[in-house]
């Protein structure tokens, strides 16, 4: 194991924060998996999943298993944990300027293309090689101002070279699931097996540029732009999202993290046979993932459990009015797997209160909370 730490400047004089990169294998070898946790910092579960998967890898790196690079991150936001406000942590969003950590990813798409022009040829390993080249020539080109851009560089810096990255997060309250490109699931499809995720959504472009889509989607957006030159999904990457804020266990991380190991396996990273178990859910698209919402203030109580089948039309929250007693349905407007839902109980108008994930396209535009 190697380890790489790395300075970020603070908001104020004086000031700075440290990224610690612990990295297995041999730097040069194939595939490449980038791991990291709490990128949004209040999450919990991932970094829990992050460190003790570096532990396995010390192990199996100690009995010669690496065959490919691995690189874990474990905790991916210093600005975001110190943010402490009134005794609770606040990781999601910069205090400086509300913005979400997990947005506004620079979009190398543009500039690469621009570099590529004339040079793509007939085969596919070259120009993957040649698309990775572009890609790291853009984002070198960049100069990040303040901590927050300097922290987004330096994550994409980490994994840009990456086939394989999983960005780690939680929900309020959730099953297991994960999020990714059409174009990249079926080499992560053994990863939802193997986590055991009751949902997976799908979409090309999810809205907001977040860590994942940044990494993945200039590949596909590129193959496109040359559909004379074949070029492969050199990098596929997946929010896997570890159930909810509140599971930091130990225990649970221990067989998440042998999950993940796993998959490391199965794509050849390491050393070793895997037998896939069968998959819990198939893909849906993100756009059929309704979101629902409060129709009313009040407190919030759900009428089913986490990871239950939904009937359009079936009753999922109840909000009581502390004024009146009068207690509002929410119900369900498609059919499949209640999968998330905030974990606080009082709700104000507007308030997202679940998600259900459907086959049926339901919205467009920006498909992810805030």
């Amino acid at each position: 194991m190697r380890e790489r730490c790395f300075s970020l400047p603070g908001r104020g004089p004086g000031t700075s924060h440290q990224i610690l990169t612990l990295s297995f294998g041999n730097p040069d070898a194939r595939p490449h998996v980038h791991v990291q946790g709490g990128l949004h910092a209040d999450e919990g579960p991932g970094m829990m999943v992050a460190r003790l998967l570096a532990d396995l890898l010390v192990e199996a790196e100690a009995a010669g298993r690496l065959c490919g690079h691995v690189t874990v991150v474990p905790f991916a936001n210093p600005l975001g944990l110190g943010q402490v406000l009134h005794h609770n942590h606040s990781g999601r969003f910069d205090l400086y300027d509300g913005r979400n950590f997990n947005r506004d990813y620079p979009d190398l798409t543009d500039d690469a293309a621009a570099r590529l022009e004339g040079r793509l040829t007939d085969d596919p390993q070259r120009n993957t090689g040649l698309v990775r080249a572009a890609l790291r020539a853009s984002l070198n080109e960049r100069q990040p101002v303040g901590p927050a851009e300097a922290l987004r560089h330096h994550l994409m810096d980490l994994a840009l070279d990456a086939d394989v990255v999983l960005d780690l997060h939680c929900d309020g309250e959730a099953e297991m699931h994960l999020y990714t490109q059409p174009g990249a699931w079926d080499r992560l499809a053994p990863l939802a097996a193997l986590t055991r995720c009751r949902a997976v959504l799908l979409a090309e472009v999810s809205g907001g540029n977040p860590f994942d889509e940044a990494l993945s989607g200039p590949w596909t957006a590129l193959a496109k732009r040359f559909p004379d030159h074949p070029i492969p999904l050199g990098c596929a990457s997946t929010t896997v999202e570890l159930r909810g804020q509140a599971d930091v266990c130990r225990t649970r991380g221990m067989q998440d993290a042998r999950a993940i190991l796993d998959y490391l396996t199965h794509l050849g990273a390491l050393s070793g046979m895997v037998d896939l178990p069968p998959a819990l859910c198939s893909p849906t698209p993100l756009a059929g993932s309704e979101v629902l919402t409060a129709p009313a203030a009040g407190l919030l109580s759900y009428a089913i459990s986490l990871g239950a089948e939904v009937q359009a039309g079936q009753t999922v929250a109840e909000i009581t009015d502390l004024e009146t007693g009068q207690v509002t349905p929410v119900r369900a407007s498609t059919s499949g797997v209640f999968y998330a839902r905030p974990l606080d109980r009082i709700a104000e108008a507007g308030k997202h209160l679940g998600q259900i994930a459907g086959d049926r396209p339901l919205r467009d535009g920006s498909l992810l909370s805030p």
